[in-house]
């Protein structure tokens, strides 16, 4: 996050090597911030979307600090070449499954009070709820032992939250957590896991509840985007929802270590604005040249949380929808190449 409006944003982003280098730029504030903390910095479950970047994000931090900090990203690494890309930018990796039977691998991993934990399972929840469970409940707890005493920010979710009044702006971090779905409900056990194991081996956490993150392969923007240029209909039932840019998701994960404490808390991760998918997707009507094609009405309720409290502590995002439509239309437009993970925003029912 970096309230500086002199920042030099590209009017586009024509190729995923420049999407990287934006995705990836430190603000001044976390170069401030990141010369205090203590080497190395080890990133949990960092092969997924938003990992590579955010511990490269962490690299160029430090590197611009002058801060000698050895930055360590542990995943399975199933993907050779989001191995090598972390590599060729100087991030340390480690593969390790942190389900697997061999307790060792964990215990091999580099000593650190500072930790990032992203490991997390979504889709495909409802074939094999079971195996969600189990990443969203045993890791933790693995973890909170083997880093007793550390520093951990725990990238959550939204989805832990019911719907809430669209007229409200979204749940609030002491709201019940009553959601739908097996995905919800064992994200739900996950943040009860770290809270009861934080305080078992000391650890100090910050869980940070994301709505969600986005950028130009991916996102609820791009889905929107990518159903006006093919003419998909577009449901509206849903018909709010609540993102943000991630290479701002990124630094608010890793400025949030300041925010850790004893005692666990909570906090939505998102940009302020709430964003309606009708208008929106208008939006990308005019910039695609194409008319929105809608189905039913917007609902009452949507799933939506408030950041007040983290854009209190870290300051507003840098980057707002005005500046990412034109990003996003004009990627779509060219075909830029999509990740193929929808986000399924449409869904009330829980089901992933």
């Amino acid at each position: 996050m970096n309230a500086d409006a002199s920042v030099d944003w590209p009017l586009a982003i024509e190729t995923e090597a420049v999407l990287e280098e934006v995705l990836t730029r430190p603000s001044p504030r976390l170069i401030e911030s990141i010369r205090s903390w203590a080497s190395p910095l080890v990133l949990l479950g960092a092969g997924g979307k938003m990992g590579p970047t955010l511990a490269v994000l962490a690299r160029r931090a430090a590197e611009a600090a002058g801060h000698r900090l050895d930055v360590v990203a542990v995943s399975r690494f199933t993907d050779a070449n989001a191995r090598a890309w972390l590599e060729d930018r100087g991030v340390r990796t480690v593969a390790c499954d942190l389900l697997g039977p061999d307790a060792g691998a964990l215990r091999a991993l580099p000593d650190t009070s500072n930790v990032a934990y992203l490991v997390g399972l979504k889709f495909g929840t409802s074939k094999n709820p079971a195996a969600t469970w189990a990443m969203n409940t045993l890791v933790p707890a693995r973890v909170c032992e083997r880093y007793a005493g550390a520093r951990i920010v725990a990238l959550s979710t939204g989805n832990v939250y019911p719907m809430s009044e669209v007229a409200r702006g979204g749940s609030l971090e002491s709201d019940p957590l009553t959601p739908l779905g097996e995905y919800a409900n064992a994200a739900v056990a996950r943040e009860r896991v770290f809270e009861f194991c934080a305080r078992q081996h000391g650890v100090k956490i910050a869980l940070l509840r994301l709505f969600y993150a986005v950028e130009l392969r991916y996102g609820v923007p791009v889905d929107i985007a990518t159903k006006v240029r093919d003419g998909v209909p577009i449901h509206l039932a849903n018909g709010a929802f609540h993102c943000i840019w991630q290479g701002d998701a990124n630094e608010a994960v890793l400025r949030a270590l300041s925010l850790t404490a004893p005692e666990p808390t909570a906090w939505n991760l998102c940009r302020p604005d709430v964003d309606s998918v009708r208008e929106v997707a208008l939006g990308f009507g005019r910039l695609l040249g194409r008319e929105p094609q809608f189905v039913g009405t917007e609902s009452a309720t949507a799933l939506l949380g408030n950041s007040r409290r983290l854009v209190g502590e870290l300051g507003a995002p840098a980057v707002d929808m005005n500046r990412m439509m034109p990003w996003i239309a004009d990627w779509v437009r060219r075909g830029g190449r999509n990740l193929g993970r929808p986000t399924h925003f449409e869904t009330r029912d829980g089901r992933y």
